[in-house]
C-alpha cells in the first residue's frame, strides 16, 4: 500500500524534477558545510567555532555550487539511472566549485573560516550528493520490484475501461513488467473506486490529463464487450496523447480462447468501428461439417483465413491447393497445430494447369470449393503481367470451375473484388470476366442438370492482407516514415480478413447459383485517414512521421464501387448481405477463354483489347 501511494507522488512531481533536484543538491551542500565543521572541530566545538559571518559564507558557497551544477547540467541527470558516469560528473563539479569557493574566501581574507573546512567540504559534499542518488535508485528499484515483481524499468499504463476485463488485466500483467497507475471509465459511479487496488481516476476523455500527470508510457484499451464505435472512440481519445496504444483481445477473440491479460498492438479491425456481420453458424456448419473442402490459393491472405474458418466447422478433409511451396508449408504447419484432428491434403498446384486440376478433383472428390487463387496487386498486373493476370484470374477460374462441375462438386465459390465493378485496370477487368465465367458455368449446370452451384463473393479491400496498405504503412512507420499515400482524396471500402472469410463461407451456405454476394461495408474510408490513425496509435505525431502523396498509380481509381449501375440487387435474410444477379455474357466470355487458351503469351495492348470486348464497362486508364 505504501508503494502504491508513493508511486503517484513521484510521478506527480516528475515535471518539476530538475528544479527539485537542484534544490535538494543545494540543501545537501549546506548540510555538508555543517557536517564538515563537526568532522574538523568535533561535536562539542563545531557551533562555537564558527565565525559570526559563517552563514553568509555558506550561502555564497551554496549559490556557487548551484551555478556550477547548472552550467554542467547536473540537474538533468536521472537519479534512478545514476551510476559511475554520474559520480564522475559530480566529482568534477564539486572540485570546480570547492576550489573556486576556497580561492574567493582566501582572497576575501576571511581568516576565521578554518582552512581544513574549506578543503574537506567538496569531498564531503560529493559523498552526500552521491549517497542521495544511490539511495534514491535503491528506493526506486525496490518500489518497482514491489509493484511489478521486477526491479527492471517498467511500462507505466493507464487502462481505459474499469469493468471485468480491466480487473482481470490488472491481475494478469502487474507482475510482468507493467505498472497499472489507474483506470478510466465513463460510468460516474465507478470514479473514485478501486479495482484490483488501482484507483478509477476519471472518465475516458480525461486520459490526456492523467497521462501527463503520472508519466504514463502506454495506454491499454480494455473494453472487449463495448460496441465497435465505443471502442473506436476510446482509441481516438488515446491516440490524442501521442503515446503507444495496446488493447486487450476483442470479444470474438476472447470467445476463441485468447486470455484477457494478453495485450496486443492495435489491429486493422480495431480501426473500422462497426458491428461485425452476424452469420448463420448453423447453416454454415451443415454445409461444411463432414465434407471434403478444397481451397485454391490456400496459402494466401484470404485463402489461409478461409482454411481457419472452414476448419472450425469440422470438415471431413481439407485439401490445400497452392502454387507457392513456402505459403503451403506455412499454412499447413499452422493448421496442423491448431486443428490436429482434421486430415490435410497438401498439394502444390497451378490453376492454369487443367490436367492437374482434373486429376486432383477426381482423386479427392471435394464437395465444396473456395476459389481464392488470384493475382490481385493492381499496379503489378497493369503492365508487363497483363496476360498472366488474364490466364490466372479468368482462365484459371474456368479450368477450376470445369473440373469442379465434372467432379460433381456441390458448391463452388469464387472470391471476387470491388475492383471488378466498372474496372479501370487489368486486374479488375479479369476478375469481372471471372464473375462472368461463374455465370456461364451456373447456366450450363442448370441446362445440363448438374448439381454444382456456382457463386461469387465480392468485397472491398481486406485490411492486413498481403499487398494491402496496412502492412506497408506499418513498415514505413517502423522505419520512421514518411508514410506514402497515392492521393489525399482516395477512398476504399474495407473489411477485415476474418470478416471476408466468414462472408465467403456464408455465401457457400445460402447460395443458389449464378449469384454474386455483396457485403454492405458501410461508408468508404479515406486512405489518408487510415494512415493518420496508424501513425497516432503507434505513439507518434504527424510531425514525427509525415504523410507524402505519390500520385495515382496506373489503373488506380479514386473511388471504388461495390455494385455497377446495371446490377440488380436482392436482399438476403442477413441485413448487410445482398445478392447481385450477374449479367450473363456467355458468348463473349467463351471467345475470351478460347483466345487466352490457345496462346502462351500476348502483348499488353492485345490483352486490354480482348478484355474491353468482353467487359464493356472496362475503361482502361490512359497510357502515358
Amino acid at each position: 500500500m505504501l508503494w502504491h501511494r508513493l508511486d503517484p507522488l513521484l510521478t506527480r512531481i516528475r515535471p518539476h524534477r530538475e528544479w527539485l533536484a537542484l534544490a535538494i543538491d543545494a540543501g545537501i551542500v549546506a548540510l555538508c558545510w555543517d557536517i564538515t565543521y563537526i568532522f574538523r572541530m568535533g561535536f562539542e566545538r563545531w557551533s562555537s567555532a564558527k565565525p559570526s559571518y559563517d552563514h553568509w559564507v555558506m550561502l555564497g558557497l551554496v549559490l556557487l555550487y548551484t551555478q556550477v551544477f547548472l552550467i554542467l547540467r547536473i540537474p538533468k541527470g536521472v537519479w534512478r539511472f545514476s551510476g559511475f558516469g554520474e559520480i564522475q560528473r559530480l566529482t568534477f563539479a564539486c572540485a570546480i566549485a570547492g576550489l573556486t569557493g576556497a580561492v574567493v574566501v582566501l582572497m576575501a581574507q576571511l581568516v576565521q573560516v578554518p582552512r581544513a573546512v574549506l578543503g574537506l567540504h567538496p569531498v564531503i559534499s560529493l559523498m552526500g550528493l552521491a549517497m542521495v542518488r544511490i539511495g534514491y535508485r535503491m528506493l526506486y528499484e525496490h518500489m518497482r520490484a514491489s509493484l511489478s515483481g521486477s526491479a527492471q524499468e517498467t511500462r507505466r499504463a493507464l487502462v481505459m475501461g474499469a469493468g471485468d476485463a480491466g480487473r482481470l488485466l490488472i491481475a494478469g500483467i502487474q507482475h510482468h513488467g507493467w505498472v497499472v497507475v489507474g483506470l478510466l471509465d465513463d460510468n460516474p459511479n465507478k470514479v473514485g473506486m478501486r479495482v484490483g487496488n488501482v484507483p478509477v481516476l476519471g472518465p475516458l476523455d480525461s486520459c490526456a490529463h492523467w497521462a501527463r500527470l503520472h508519466g504514463i508510457t502506454h495506454l491499454i484499451v480494455a473494453m472487449p464487450q463495448a460496441k465497435p464505435m465505443e471502442r473506436r472512440r476510446a482509441l481516438d481519445l488515446a491516440a490524442a496523447t501521442h503515446l503507444p496504444i495496446v488493447t486487450v483481445p476483442s470479444a470474438s477473440e476472447l470467445r476463441e480462447g485468447e486470455p484477457v491479460a494478453h495485450v496486443r498492438d492495435i489491429e486493422p479491425d480495431d480501426l473500422l468501428g462497426r458491428e461485425p456481420v452476424q452469420l448463420d453458424e448453423g447453416g454454415i456448419s451443415e454445409t461444411l461439417s463432414g465434407k471434403v473442402v478444397l481451397i485454391t490459393g490456400a496459402g494466401g491472405s484470404i485463402g489461409s483465413e478461409l482454411c481457419r474458418q472452414v476448419a472450425r466447422f469440422g470438415p471431413l478433409r481439407l485439401v490445400l491447393y497452392e502454387l507457392s511451396e513456402f505459403a503451403l508449408y506455412r499454412v499447413e504447419q499452422e493448421l496442423s497445430e491448431a486443428f490436429p484432428h482434421i486430415p490435410l491434403v497438401r498439394l502444390v498446384g497451378d490453376v492454369r494447369d487443367p490436367e492437374h486440376l482434373r486429376a486432383t478433383f477426381e482423386r479427392w472428390r471435394p464437395q465444396v470449393v473456395f476459389h481464392a487463387a488470384a493475382y490481385k496487386h493492381v499496379p503489378l498486373m497493369e503492365d508487363d503481367n497483363t496476360f498472366s493476370a488474364l490466364r490466372n484470374n479468368t482462365l484459371g477460374t474456368w479450368h477450376t470451375g470445369r473440373a469442379a462441375a465434372n467432379a460433381g462438386v456441390e458448391r463452388f465459390v469464387l472470391i471476387s473484388t470491388d475492383k471488378a465493378v466498372n474496372p479501370t485496370n487489368v486486374m479488375g477487368a479479369t476478375k469481372r470476366a471471372a464473375e462472368m465465367v461463374i455465370a456461364q458455368l451456373a447456366a450450363e449446370a442448370t441446362d445440363q442438370g448438374q448439381r454444382t452451384r456456382f457463386m461469387a463473393v465480392r468485397f472491398g479491400n481486406v485490411l492486413g492482407s498481403s499487398g494491402s496498405v496496412i502492412p506497408k504503412f506499418k513498415e514505413q512507420i517502423a522505419k520512421g516514415g514518411p508514410v506514402t499515400v497515392t492521393h489525399p482524396e482516395i477512398t476504399r471500402f474495407f473489411m477485415t480478413i476474418p470478416e471476408a472469410a466468414r462472408l465467403v463461407v456464408q455465401a457457400a451456405a445460402i447460395g443458389e447459383g449464378g449469384q454474386v454476394f455483396v457485403l454492405d461495408m458501410g461508408e468508404p474510408v479515406k486512405i489518408v485517414d487510415l494512415a493518420r490513425d496508424l501513425i497516432r496509435m503507434s505513439g507518434h505525431s504527424l510531425e514525427d512521421i509525415p504523410i507524402t502523396f505519390s500520385g495515382l498509380r496506373p489503373g488506380e481509381k479514386l473511388y471504388e464501387e461495390l455494385l455497377a449501375d446495371a446490377d440488380a440487387t436482392l436482399p438476403t435474410r442477413f441485413s448487410r448481405l445482398r445478392i447481385a444477379r450477374l449479367d450473363q455474357r456467355s458468348d463473349d466470355v467463351s471467345q475470351l477463354l478460347a483466345w487466352a487458351g490457345e496462346r502462351s503469351s500476348a502483348s499488353d495492348a492485345e490483352v486490354r483489347t480482348q478484355l474491353a470486348r468482353v467487359v464493356p464497362e472496362y475503361r482502361p486508364a490512359a497510357r502515358l
